[in-house]
């Protein structure tokens, strides 16, 4: 992470609540810059290196998942927090479809908010080296953890911190039914059945990247009752 103090961009056009965030954060000793607009926030993430960035849905002018979109684009590793009004599913997926690596309906708790946040920058603080290494292969994939990359059949991809940690949950517990409290306990640091839904929304990612027919997986296999298992032979 950049200095001591992580910095964090909020990008949240409701005053009072971005007040009151802001205000928490910073009584938790983060850095915190705030703008109203997902074009500001792009114009944010261009000049700046953030350690997390906590996203509206609902803003003026771009919304949050199109902004989503675009920071993915400038920066393929920052933790996004997607910050929704709205508990429909199609949002939730629409969010996490777009790069986003964790969500909150409001309006939501504040310690459960700040855990959150604790959770997502202590996972992407661990030094991330660019070394020449041995990429992961299965099928027709490759995978480097270290780069955070990915080759497929599609075409190189960027991987997120979230997906490199799941892969590599995936990789090292090969061939095992792992279950879904594990999975979110290892990659989010919380285990509850009310998130799994984001579980499962990020193996639709996977397959989407990395399996031949997304609808009919062969590397990443529901196992009913218990969760998910990983296996490079198909």
């Amino acid at each position: 992470m950049n200095g001591e103090r992580p910095q964090i961009l909020l990008v949240e056009d409701e005053i009072h609540l971005a007040r009151g965030i802001t205000f928490n954060l910073e009584q938790d000793g983060y850095l915190v810059s705030h703008v109203e607009s997902g074009e500001e926030a792009l114009e944010k993430v261009k000049i700046e290196r953030f350690d997390l960035i906590i996203l509206d849905v609902m803003l003026p002018g771009i919304n949050g998942f199109e902004v989503c979109k675009q920071i993915r684009g400038l920066d393929s590793r920052v933790p996004v927090l997607m910050l929704t009004a709205r508990s429909e599913e199609r949002d939730r997926i629409a969010g996490l479809a777009g790069g986003a690596d964790d969500y909150l309906v409001k309006p939501f708790n504040l310690k459960e908010f700040l855990l959150r946040v604790s959770g997502m920058l202590r996972r992407s603080a661990w030094y991330r080296p660019e070394p020449v290494e041995e990429g992961y292969r299965f099928g027709e994939n490759e995978v480097f953890l270290l780069s955070y990359r990915a080759r497929t059949p599609q075409g190189e991809i960027d991987l997120t911190d979230l997906e490199v940690k799941m892969l590599s949950l995936f990789f090292h517990r090969e061939g095992e039914a792992i279950p879904r409290g594990v999975i979110l306990e290892s990659v989010w640091g919380y285990s509850t059945d009310a998130e799994t839904r984001t579980l499962d929304n990020f193996i639709v990612r996977l397959r989407k990247y990395f399996e031949p027919e997304p609808s009919k997986p062969i590397y990443f296999q529901t196992v009913r009752g218990v969760g998910y298992r990983f296996s490079r032979k198909s």
